[in-house]
């Protein structure tokens, strides 16, 4: 059988059977991927994790410092072509970059992720050759430093209904910029501004970028002071204020009226970037709660040997394996059909574009799983320290602190929830998915008598990948007939998207772990514990969300066929025995000492 990795459309996961050596995970780096991961991972150890007391105490020149080390090694140019200065690099590799420069302290990832993300994409993707060629270099050498300026006082996530005005000059040569924007990430060291406004009385926002060093009246572009956060205590963040600043026509952003676009693909990127840079904060906290659980003794034994603690144990490794598990999954996705558009001859500009916002779906899945998997491990991480966790001479205070803002970067994690399930939607009416055909198939699925043999379940993962495609149906079977019900109105049925959106995220984050153990590992080995552990949660969740919806909108004959239906596809033949794998991984990692 081919082994060669088949390109998928995006959220085509819920109505194909994927098998698994048609995903990518991180086992399958290359030679110099690894070599890059070592470097970032080297670089963490020795300038980031020893220099943690000065991030607590807001010394954002160091974040500074560090961010042009950073450039030095050439991080920070990893996506962007080498025409314009970078390395040009695939998809999968700046989300290498992320994860590993990311995971010992939130602010320096937030100034990496907002610099290499927002603060360069949207000129790499929108931008005209002059705005590359001018911008790009500096930006990918770290010479100078980017902040995007989208969130107002009155727009957040609206972001089209900011009020910043933008008007042209009398002499035609340039826009003339007043307003305010808030939160803006590495404000206070960033030279490179990307910056939305509308246009007269436009609609929609525009883009536009500019350098605060070639502003004719510096003045016009000034900074408030740096606002003093629960977290990323070392991230500059501040209000930027615009008053009649100039700039060059020639500085505007892709096209008048599409900054909303800009903004909203910009965001995309980020989204699944975001799941990347949980990752490594994942382990790191797991590899402390591993060795600090070894260490601290009660009752004159190791607390790692009650089962409360290694429970715990047992669940953070499992979601820092699902979540590996489907960001680099999606993240393959993404690189494949950039390089699939490039063969049908997109330029790179346009094929990446394209590959990003293919999966849109796939990013604010992993964007939500992986920001509330972050906040969950790093919550653990206290609770196993006890009340040495809330103390600030250790490192899980820091982390519980830094994670919080994961649920709101990018689009709170509940503005995410609802695109998910609306995109998803949406690609269904543009007949880019079919959901139709198969929701019907499971509509006659539940009309008929379900078989009572007992499936040969002997092959590896065979009854796990039986109970995802299940889950799936459960999926397609609530959001039908939902959707029948509701029809353009759906929209507004926010607590049915909630519950249809949780059910979405666990089973992408369920397929991809068990896919990836099923491609990787044997069926005794701690990946298949951990994405079987993670698969039987995740049918809990999934029946809990489902039934809540179902009762919400359905009644009488219809509800009960539903709900005898979803019984149906949430049930095990051999149902697995949660505390045996539990046991399984945190033993697994005790005695290993980290993850």
């Amino acid at each position: 059988m081919s082994t060669e990795t088949k390109t998928i459309d995006g959220g085509e996961f819920l109505v194909k059977e994927v098998l698994a050596q048609e995903i990518f995970s991180i086992e399958e780096l290359s030679e110099e991927q690894k070599m890059l991961r070592d470097s970032a991972k080297d670089f963490v150890d020795k300038e980031v994790v020893p220099n943690k007391p000065r991030f607590e105490a807001k010394d954002y020149a160091l974040t500074e410092e560090l961010m042009r080390k950073i450039g030095d090694l050439g991080f920070l140019g990893i996506a962007v072509p080498e025409s314009y200065g970078g390395l040009g690099m695939g998809f999968v590799t700046t989300m290498l970059a992320c994860d590993y420069i990311s995971g010992a302290t939130g602010s320096l990832a937030t100034a990496y992720g907002a610099h290499t993300g927002i603060g360069t994409l949207p000129i790499l993707l929108y931008g005209s050759e002059y705005l590359k060629n001018k911008y790009l270099p500096d930006l990918a050498a770290g010479t100078k430093f980017g902040a995007y300026c989208l969130t107002e006082p009155d727009a957040g996530s609206d972001a089209n209904s900011g009020k910043t005005k933008a008007r042209l000059s009398e002499d035609g040569k340039h826009y003339i910029i007043n307003g305010q924007k808030m939160w803006i990430s590495n404000a206070g060291f960033a030279d490179t501004f990307t910056l939305f406004a509308k246009i007269d009385d436009d609609k929609n926002i525009t883009g536009f970028v500019i350098n605060r060093s070639e502003l004719e009246n510096p003045e016009s572009l000034t900074l408030g002071e740096e606002e003093h956060k629960l977290g990323i205590r070392a991230s500059s963040t501040r209000q930027v204020f615009f008053n009649d600043m100039k700039i060059p026509v020639e500085n505007l952003l892709g096209e008048r009226n599409n900054g909303f676009k800009i903004a909203l693909n910009a965001l995309n990127v980020g989204r699944i970037k975001l799941s990347a840079a949980c990752l490594d904060a994942h382990r790191r906290i797991l590899d402390h709660a591993i060795q600090y659980s070894s260490e601290r003794k009660q009752f004159k034994v190791s607390i790692n040997t009650f089962g409360a603690i290694r429970k715990k144990l047992a669940e953070m490794a499992t979601l820092t394996y699902v979540c590996e598990s489907g960001a680099y999954r999606a993240a393959k996705n993404v690189e494949d059909k950039i390089e699939e558009l490039v063969a049908a001859g997109e330029n790179h500009q346009a094929a990446e574009l394209k590959g990003v916002e293919e999966f849109a779906v796939e990013c604010s899945i992993l964007k939500t799983f992986a920001s509330d998997s972050a906040q969950h491990v790093a919550d653990e991480g206290i609770q196993i320290y006890g009340g040495m966790g809330f103390s600030e001479e250790t490192p899980m205070e820091s982390a519980w602190r830094d994670s919080r803002i994961g649920r709101i970067y990018e689009g709170t994690n509940e503005i995410n929830r609802l695109l998910s399930v609306g995109m998803l939607i949406k690609r269904a009416m543009q007949g880019k998915i079919d959901l139709l055909t198969p929701a019907k198939n499971v509509g006659k699925e539940l009309m008929s008598i379900p078989s009572f043999d007992i499936p040969d379940y002997s092959e590896y993962m065979s009854e796990e990948k039986e109970v995802i495609k299940n889950l799936k149906k459960v999926f397609l079977m609530v959001s039908g007939s939902a959707l029948q019900k509701y029809m353009m109105e759906i929209e507004k049925q926010q607590h049915l998207l909630l519950n249809a959106s949780e059910i979405l995220n666990q089973i992408y984050m369920a397929e991809s772990a068990i896919l990836r153990a099923e491609k990787h590992f044997s069926t005794d080995s701690v990946q298949a514990a951990m994405a079987r552990l993670n698969l039987y949660k995740a049918v809990d969740i999934i029946a809990t969300n489902a039934k809540e919806g179902i009762v919400a909108f359905s009644e009488g004959d219809e509800q009960r066929m539903m709900l005898a239906g979803l019984r149906r596809f949430t049930k095990y033949v051999n149902t697995p025995n949660p505390i045996a794998l539990t046991e399984q991984i945190a033993a697994h990692y005790i005695e290993k000492g980290s993850y």
